[in-house]
C-alpha cells in the first residue's frame, strides 16, 4: 500500500509541479551567446538511462579548450521530480556570466531510492573530472548551485566530501582533482525531522524517498545542517518572503556560523511585495537577475 501511495504521490507532483513550470518557461529559447553539449550519458544504469543525462553549457564567445569556472546544478523537485530540460533556461543564464556550467538529472524516488541521487551528483564530478579537457573545465574554480530539494542534496554532498566521517556513509564518494570553491543554496530544505512537519505531505515525500522507512539514524543522515564541519566550502544562502521553505534557511546559516564557515545570507523580496519559491528559476523576472548576478559575483569573488 505505501509503494501505491508513493507512486501516486510522485505523479501527482510531477503533474502538478510541470504544468507551473510550462507556464513560466513557454517561448523561451536557447541565448544566442551560449553554446550548449545536450543529452551526454553520465552514468551507468541502463533501466533509468534518462535520468542519468547532462548537458552543458559555455559562453560562445569563449573557445572550447578555454578553461573556465565551472557551476553545476543540482536541481530541485522535492525528490520526486524535476530534471535538466526543467532548469535549461535558468543554467544557461548562469553560462551567460561567464561560467561552463553543468546541468544534469539524477534519479528520482520513489522510483529509486537514496543516496542514489547523492550517488548521481558524484558521478556527475566524476564525469566533470574525466572531461575537464574536452570542455573546458577549470578544476580549481568548480561552484554548484541548488534549490529546495537539490539544496538539500547538495549540502550533504558537501558535507560527504569535507566531512571525513560522514563521508564513511558514502563509500561510492571517491577524491577527485578538482576544488568545490563555493555553494549557493536557494531555498533550501536543511532539517529533515518529520516530527516536526507541519505538511503532512513534506513527511510523505520523505518516506517515499528513503529506503526501508524512516529511523532514527535515517534522519540524522538526512539532516543536512547536522554535518557541516569547517571545511564546508563557502555559501551563499537564499530565501524570499513568500518562500514557503523561508524558516529553514536560519537552520544552515546557524550551522555554518558554528562551524566558522564563510557564508552570505540574502533575502529577496519584502511583506509588501512577496516573491515565491525557487523564484530565481524564472529567467524573465528583475528579481531573478539580480539574485543570479549576486550568487554569480560571489562565486566570482572565490575564484583563485
Amino acid at each position: 500500500m505505501a509503494k501505491l501511495i508513493h507512486k501516486c504521490m510522485a505523479w501527482k507532483t510531477r503533474r502538478d509541479f510541470g504544468r507551473g513550470d510550462k507556464i513560466r518557461d513557454k517561448g523561451q529559447t536557447t541565448p544566442s551567446d551560449v553554446i550548449r553539449f545536450n543529452d551526454i550519458v553520465y552514468g551507468p544504469d541502463q533501466k533509468f538511462k534518462k535520468w542519468q543525462m547532462l548537458d552543458v553549457y559555455r559562453p560562445a564567445a569563449n573557445q572550447k579548450s578555454e578553461k573556465l569556472p565551472v557551476i553545476v546544478s543540482v536541481h530541485g523537485g522535492a525528490w520526486v521530480y524535476g530534471n535538466k530540460d526543467i532548469y535549461q533556461w535558468y543554467t544557461l543564464k548562469l553560462a551567460q556570466r561567464g561560467f561552463a556550467v553543468v546541468n544534469f538529472s539524477y534519479r528520482l524516488a520513489p522510483e529509486v531510492k537514496f543516496p542514489a541521487a547523492i550517488e548521481d551528483t558524484e558521478n556527475v564530478f566524476q564525469w566533470i573530472c574525466n572531461n575537464a579537457d574536452e570542455y573546458g573545465f577549470d578544476l580549481n574554480n568548480v561552484f554548484a548551485v541548488g534549490d529546495s530539494a537539490g539544496g538539500h542534496l547538495l549540502t550533504l554532498y558537501a558535507s560527504a566530501i569535507t566531512n571525513p566521517e560522514y563521508k564513511k556513509t558514502y563509500p561510492f564518494i571517491k577524491d577527485k582533482p578538482l576544488t568545490l570553491r563555493g555553494l549557493a543554496l536557494n531555498c533550501g530544505k536543511y532539517d529533515m525531522d518529520p516530527a516536526l512537519e507541519q505538511n503532512p505531505l513534506m513527511s510523505m515525500l520523505i518516506e517515499a524517498m528513503v529506503p526501508g522507512g524512516i529511523t532514527k539514524d535515517t534522519m540524522f543522515m538526512l539532516n543536512a545542517s547536522a554535518h557541516v564541519t569547517k571545511d564546508f566550502p563557502p555559501a551563499f544562502v537564499m530565501t524570499c518572503k513568500g518562500d514557503f521553505l523561508f524558516s529553514q534557511a536560519p537552520l544552515i546559516t546557524k550551522a555554518l556560523e558554528d562551524a566558522g564557515v564563510k557564508y552570505e545570507y540574502h533575502c529577496y523580496g519584502d511583506d509588501q511585495m512577496p516573491l515565491w519559491h525557487v523564484f530565481h528559476c524564472d529567467p524573465r523576472l528583475t528579481q531573478a537577475t539580480v539574485c543570479n548576478d549576486d550568487e554569480c559575483n560571489f562565486f566570482k569573488s572565490l575564484i583563485v
